[in-house]
């Protein structure tokens, strides 16, 4: 039983990452291998022998001693827990991402274009590059690359000249992401999961990410690509909209709230999430033109091109096939989890692989798996390795292994363009081939990636 499960994992998993091959959406197998495993795991449950309680991070003792209706008791209690828990996290992602959508609504991210004046090819690299860092870190590594990409190609029309500052994007995005408890969406699993707290995330993540960024940034600076000056290309210094400069700070600024929120009220992300779409929709609308009544939608504005009020579009801009993705690939790891293979797995590590550091970690968990797993995430999408590390691991909150493992599969993705979100939007927007990625950009990402690690294990030496 567990070996055709594990085999549906694998050829769903192989389905995902050959999915530009394949021209098949990585959702569709994600849903579909999600739907049989667990099919598997409630046809087969009165032979199975052991269950992982996710809520007490422990096996079940005596589990095969159990009757059938037991066992399909703890069954159905497995799969709300998991569906609860991934559910905070898509609920999170929808507000986020509409709260995106709303700015973008009035143009609010064109405000960044009045920043931007110089023509020298150094300073625009070091503009755009902190940009992507901080902004990241706000409004998630994904959205910041597709904003940043999108002002780029309105100041630089040489492609071949942009590509390189798009490269430097992608690593800045993901190296601001990782510090942030909302800049990716694997940090966000790991804070929502309890494994880590904002102000030690900040603590033990900010220098490293920092370090990350600066060594590829300072290096590329030498290079021709950043030499000389160019001739930007003429931007007017007046929003479309009025409201456009409103919006973006109000936008911005609620999601800030977040984290803020959870840690007054104690309550799960998402709520404060909702709490502050509420507030920026309820913004939206009164700047907007649009009103609501029993018959259906009115909106006498049709000068920004927009057919429906701001949410209504906003809600219907969300990136729902990354939800659906997120769900498939998350409840698929789940079962793994419920199964005790991860567990199994995080034994075998502890037992057979060679302990780097624990004096420092103050855990048994090797330092080596850790950076494999960054590694690891530049091929493999770092979602289900750190879903899989959640269930591997039960150190405690704020435990050094949790910051590690945010930095590295946060920043590993940066070494390939398929390997982050982030990577793979920069990918479709500006059509990158996957090997001048690999010759021009994946060495700077991969000295940033080890630079950072030096100075985690500093910052962990210190805290």
């Amino acid at each position: 039983m567990e070996a055709i499960i594990i085999s549906v994992f694998t050829l769903g998993y192989l389905a995902i990452t050959l999915e530009h091959s394949l021209k098949i959406d990585k959702l569709i197998p994600a849903l579909i291998m999600m739907a049989i495993m667990w099919a598997l795991i409630a046809m087969g449950i009165g032979d199975l022998d052991t269950w992982f309680d996710s809520g007490l991070h422990g096996m079940i003792e005596g589990f095969s001693f159990l009757s059938g209706e037991e066992k399909n008791h703890i069954l159905e209690g497995s799969l709300v827990h998991h569906l609860g828990k991934t559910a905070e996290i898509l609920v999170f992602l929808i507000g986020a991402m509409t709260i995106v959508e709303i700015i973008d609504y009035f143009d609010g991210f064109s405000a960044i274009n009045r920043f931007v004046r110089s023509r020298s090819k150094r300073k625009i690299l070091w503009l755009f590059s902190g940009l992507a860092f901080f902004l990241s870190a706000i409004i998630d590594n994904l959205t910041a690359t597709i904003v940043l990409i999108s002002i780029l190609q309105k100041l630089i029309s040489d492609r071949e000249s942009r590509l390189m500052y798009v490269g430097m994007i992608v690593i800045a995005a993901n190296a601001g992401g990782a510090w942030s408890p909302i800049g990716d969406v694997t940090t966000t699993m790991l804070w929502i999961g309890n494994k880590v707290s904002v102000v030690s995330l900040i603590e033990y993540l900010f220098l490293p990410s920092v370090v990350c960024l600066a060594v590829p940034a300072i290096i590329a600076s030498f290079m021709p690509e950043f030499k000389g000056h160019f001739a930007p290309l003429e931007i007017s210094a007046k929003t479309a909209n009025p409201h456009a400069s409103k919006m973006l700070y109000l936008g911005l600024g609620a999601i800030v709230f977040v984290p803020i929120f959870k840690t007054v009220t104690h309550l799960p992300p998402y709520v404060g999430m909702m709490l502050s779409l509420g507030i920026v929709a309820a913004f939206a609308e009164m700047y907007s033109s649009s009103r609501f009544s029993l018959s259906g939608l009115h909106h006498n504005d049709q000068d920004d091109g927009h057919t429906h009020g701001p949410v209504h579009y906003s809600l219907s801009k969300i990136e729902l096939p990354s939800i659906l993705f997120f769900l498939g690939i998350l409840m698929a790891v789940a079962a793994l989890e419920s199964l005790g293979i991860l567990f199994e797995f995080a034994i075998h590590l502890q037992d057979s692989m060679p302990m780097l550091g624990t004096e420092l970690l103050g855990t048994p968990v090797s330092d080596l798996v850790v950076i494999l797993l960054g590694v690891s995430s530049a091929v493999i999408d770092n979602v289900p390795l750190v879903a899989a590390s959640l269930g591997m691991f039960s150190e405690p909150i704020d435990n050094p292994l949790w910051h590690f493992v945010a930095y590295a599969a946060g920043t590993g993705g940066s070494m390939l363009v398929i390997g982050s979100a982030a990577g793979v939007v920069a990918m479709g927007m500006e059509k990158i081939n996957f090997f001048w990625y690999l010759k021009k950009i994946s060495w700077l990402a991969l000295l940033g990636f080890l630079s950072g690690v030096f100075v985690f294990f500093l910052t962990r030496s210190i805290f």
